[in-house]
């Protein structure tokens, strides 16, 4: 089942109520143009069960804690937003498997030439993704990328990953001949930032769900970094949203501000269909087989992790 993302952009009260999220708009109680006021009951339910991520984007929105606790419960990722509505904070449940503990110390345990191999697969699974989304912009090969990902190294020890990136960047938005990818640069950055922030949280929410911890990456170790192994493993997913962004500016959609259209686009990047391990399958669930993939590499019973393929 593909769980609900859930963005809140506006005043809102939510709290919990027989198993469901009880949203409440603020009620309005008089208008001017009218003689006879009025009042207007706005409520709506949501099964908690059908919840994967909540996005909270605007500073007057209060939810229970009764909601959160429940929310958390049920495994789904809790987003809250700046000012300038791009996200800044992840919340997770501390406990999504009930063979946590096992699965925690086979991560704990993995060795460095392990790490190096899943890195560098990762790796060349971004690179040859990101060749797919020149392909579509040029409706030709990117031989060079390709080339570059099956030269990748254990651990991408010669930084092929930056290499590519570099190629990348300077391609993919051929009508911004200028931009520049930084989290706080011109548009579309502020789109990539958001896309980014919600395959991360479906990532790092897919995570806990197997039982691996999110904060110990393969490859990212910032020590300041709660989501090391979320930063990891959402690599290859990234250049989806480099595609939901293309549509976006194709349709001349205005994006210097995060409109609500944007958004729109942006939260569908979960059901997004995706090929993975030869089936057609929504961005959110092959995540999950990515992270699975994951455990049994920790677990010794494979070598392998499973990546969809643009």
């Amino acid at each position: 089942m593909i769980k609900k993302v859930l963005c809140f952009s506006n005043p809102a009260y939510l709290s919990l109520q027989n198993a469901q999220l009880v949203l409440k708009l603020p009620e309005v109680e008089k208008n001017s143009t009218f003689r006879s006021s009025f009042k207007q009951n706005a409520t709506r339910t949501i099964p908690i069960e059908d919840i994967g991520v909540v996005v909270l984007d605007n500073k007057q929105i209060t939810l229970t804690q009764g909601l959160l606790e429940s929310l958390l419960e049920n495994n789904c990722a809790v987003i809250t937003c700046d000012e300038r509505h791009l996200p800044v904070g992840l919340m997770l449940p501390l406990e999504g498997n009930t063979i946590q503990n096992e699965r925690f110390r086979s991560q704990l345990d993995a060795s460095l030439p392990l790490k190096k191999q899943l890195w560098q697969q990762t790796v060349q699974c971004k690179i040859r993704n990101q060749a797919a989304v020149l392909q579509r912009v040029y409706n030709e090969t990117a031989d060079n990328m390709l080339a570059w990902s099956q030269l990748v190294k254990s651990g991408d020890s010669t930084n092929l990953e930056g290499r590519a990136a570099a190629f990348y960047w300077k391609q993919v938005f051929i009508d911004s001949p200028h931009f520049i990818r930084g989290r706080k640069g011109e548009p579309p950055n502020n789109l990539l930032n958001y896309g980014y922030a919600i395959v991360r949280a479906i990532v790092a929410r897919a995570l806990v769900s197997s039982g691996l911890l999110p904060t110990l990456g393969i490859h990212h170790h910032n020590r300041y970094n709660a989501y090391c192994l979320a930063d990891d493993i959402m690599e290859p997913y990234r250049p989806y949203v480099d595609i939901k962004i293309l549509e976006i500016l194709e349709q001349g959609i205005e994006h210097d501000e995060l409109s609500k259209e944007c958004k729109q686009m942006l939260l569908s990047i979960p059901v997004m269909d995706v090929s993975i391990n030869g089936q057609t399958s929504p961005l959110m669930l092959a995540v999950t087989q990515t992270t699975a993939s994951l455990v049994k590499c920790f677990n010794g019973e494979s070598r392998k992790i499973i990546y969809p393929e643009l």
